[in-house]
């Protein structure tokens, strides 16, 4: 793996390069870099562009070309469709197995449910990636780069859809060996089949997401091991393109909100950088505005946002304040707990680019309960999309935002639906269930006192004449 020792980095000629996110430092480095902070403050990294040396889509519809050009693998994929606005890859070495082929549903079903003017509310679903949610964006992103600079091993901590995707590439590709760290008990049967079924080594420790952090930064390091969790600024790169997907299928018409849950914060992270770059290059007027959702059980973005006022300060944010709440959540023993185990995460890695983001997209951050969190998945099926626990996030955040007059009965909304619904099918069946004790098993210990939007199943004899009564009555 290409790595590169000195501790103070150089002038840069390159157009494209990584650069400090912490304002006062501003350190660059190469792209052949392979670095997951600033070697000089310890700062997280961006993907930077001189974009006056690139070439540049003059308007986003001129992208739509690319379509033409499906049969090569470059344009085939969701996100290197969008090669020109993420240009850190040469075009001849990207990694791609097909990821972003994504819908943009409008969804009147669900809107009814938000409050929202039929027409209005938008599902972008990225459960129909490969492996069942938005980490494919940014994978093939990271895993590009990590090819790009040799590496041999790629490692990640996870509550499981980041693993799912990571030993997928691995697999489908054979360039590399995936290394995946979990918690305790703390992942899905759904997504740790995928990484088991792929061939990843997993390594289960004793603690939450947040410990499985630590050591996985801790391991590569000492191990020289691939990083690709979404503290990787190259991850970051290919989740933008989530957004170019939705202006591509709004026929380029920026919304007047993106909904996104928020666990490690990359998402937000991402869509925020991504306006940022097209406002600075013309390609867009206005930028949306952003909610971010967090689930209620593991809300230390709201805590920092709403109640300590944490801001992005014009790149100064007081991220004493933070370490402060994290020193609280130490002698607390507080560990986050929700059932939207993706955004079961206390101490978001990217905490200090969603800061921006919300800056950048004049955001607001919510917070809503499992109960809501479910009862909003339970709509989406019935609107006939599926989606994992966390994904729901969006909509009960929409809704609250609708109730709270934030957002308008006329604004256009699009809600980031982030995983598909077999993520997760134990919640699902535990919801829906006639068995009051499994409802209790999975669900009751969080909170969650009721399944409103149930389908329940209907017991009936072995009869056919029972079994048509039974029909014409419920139907």
């Amino acid at each position: 793996m290409t790595t590169i020792a000195e501790s103070r980095p150089v002038a840069l000629k390159e157009a494209v390069y990584q650069r400090c996110l912490n304002i006062d430092c501003g350190a660059t480095y190469g792209v052949s870099e392979v670095r997951v902070k600033c070697g000089v403050c310890g700062d997280l990294l961006d993907v930077a562009y001189d974009w006056s040396r690139l070439p540049t889509p003059k308007r986003l519809v001129d992208l739509e070309g690319m379509w033409s050009k499906r049969h090569e693998p470059l344009r085939f994929s969701g996100v290197w469709r969008f090669h020109e606005l993420l240009p850190f890859a040469p075009a001849n070495r990207v990694i791609t197995v097909g990821e972003g082929q994504t819908l943009l549903q409008q969804a009147d079903f669900v809107s009814r449910y938000v409050g929202l003017r039929p027409g209005q509310l938008y599902l972008q679903y990225e459960g129909m990636n490969p492996s069942g949610s938005f980490k494919d964006n940014g994978m093939c992103a990271a895993f590009t780069h990590a090819h790009m600079v040799g590496a041999k091993r790629a490692a990640c901590a996870s509550t499981g859809n980041t693993s799912a995707s990571l030993a997928m590439y691995c697999a489908v590709t054979q360039l590399m060996k995936a290394i995946i760290f979990i918690g305790t008990g703390k992942i899905s049967y759904g997504k740790l089949s995928q990484a088991l079924e792929y061939g990843a080594l997993t390594v289960q420790i004793a603690g939450d997401f947040d410990d499985a952090m630590a050591r996985v930064q801790e391991i590569s390091k000492e191990l020289g091991i691939y990083l690709v969790n979404s503290v990787n600024p190259f991850r970051l790169e290919g989740q933008k393109t989530v957004m170019f997907r939705v202006l591509e299928a709004l026929r380029w018409e920026v919304p007047d909100w993106i909904v996104v849950p928020g666990g490690n914060l990359g998402n937000s992270s991402a869509f925020g950088k991504a306006f940022m770059e097209l406002k600075e290059l013309g390609l867009i007027s206005r930028v949306p505005r952003l909610a971010v959702i967090n689930a209620a059980g593991a809300d230390t973005l709201d805590v920092l946002f709403n109640q300590r006022n944490l801001r992005w300060n014009r790149g100064r944010p007081r991220m004493e304040t933070a370490c402060w709440y994290y020193d609280e959540l130490d002698r607390n023993k507080t560990k986050a707990d929700t059932i939207a185990s993706a955004i079961e995460i206390n101490r978001p890695v990217n905490l200090k680019k969603c800061l921006r983001a919300l800056d950048v997209c004049d955001g607001v951050v919510r917070k809503v309960s499992d109960q809501e969190i479910l009862d909003a998945k339970a709509q989406v099926g019935a609107g006939g999309i599926g989606c994992e626990p966390a994904s729901a996030a969006s909509v009960a955040g929409a809704k609250l935002l609708r109730q709270q007059g934030v957002i308008g009965y006329e604004d256009r909304v699009v809600c980031i639906l982030t995983g598909h619904q077999l993520k997760d099918p134990t919640a699902t069946v535990a919801y829906h269930t006639t068995d009051q004790d499994k409802f209790e098993e999975v669900l009751g210990s969080r909170g969650v006192t009721r399944a409103s939007y149930a389908n329940r199943a209907i017991a009936v004899p072995n009869n056919v004449e029972a079994i048509i009564k039974a029909i014409q009555l419920y139907s």
